[in-house]
């Protein structure tokens, strides 16, 4: 059994302390890995985590929606609320969402309240296009995904994100230290 390293770990105490950490990004600009990464992090110091997907909500809990506006909204609003059910149970929720508006984001803001810290994995358009290991962009740009984020519907840059990492100019592992360093006590 691994014992926990008590400093970091009485940093994520239960309820308003404990943070839902919440990625945003356009879909190829590393999400998904990094927080995944993340998630295996914290567990190493002992931390109760869960990672929580867009791609994993979307087979599940939110199967029944599309990617309206209004839809793409809903999904959002659920998943900050399930995130938040996480945090208050003492399990930190490293989230990965495109999230790919001012308004969407807002509301993740307003449901996760104080605990709600935005990472947002910069990555142009052309260079998630690039790396399109799902082949989405390809789809999108032959018409055959319709609301795309990126191509057919919009993604608003951040504008106050806790933190910035700039995934198509950096290693991962220097987004992985960076992410370490946001967080260290």
């Amino acid at each position: 059994m691994q014992i926990a390293d008590s400093a970091f770990v009485s940093k994520f105490l239960v309820g308003e302390n404990c943070p839902v950490i919440w990625f945003v990004g356009l879909s190829g600009s590393g999400k998904s890995t990094v927080a995944k990464y993340y998630v295996e992090y914290l567990t190493s110091k002992g931390l109760a985590c869960v990672h929580l997907d867009g791609d994993d909500l979307r087979k599940g809990l939110n199967s029944n929606l599309g990617f309206t506006e209004t839809e793409r909204l809903e999904n959002l609003r659920r998943a900050a609320e399930v995130a938040v059910l996480f945090k208050n149970a003492g399990v930190v929720p490293v989230c990965s969402f495109i999230s790919p508006t001012h308004e969407v984001r807002k509301t993740i803001a307003s449901i996760c309240g104080n605990s709600y810290r935005e990472i947002y994995l910069k990555c142009s358009l052309e260079c998630c296009e690039e790396r399109d290991v799902k082949g989405h962009y390809k789809k999108a740009r032959n018409a055959e995904i319709a609301n795309f984020t990126g191509i057919s519907s919009p993604f608003e840059v951040p504008l106050n994100s806790f933190a910035t990492l700039d995934t198509e100019n950096n290693s991962l592992e220097i987004c992985r230290q960076q992410l370490i360093q946001l967080f260290e006590f």
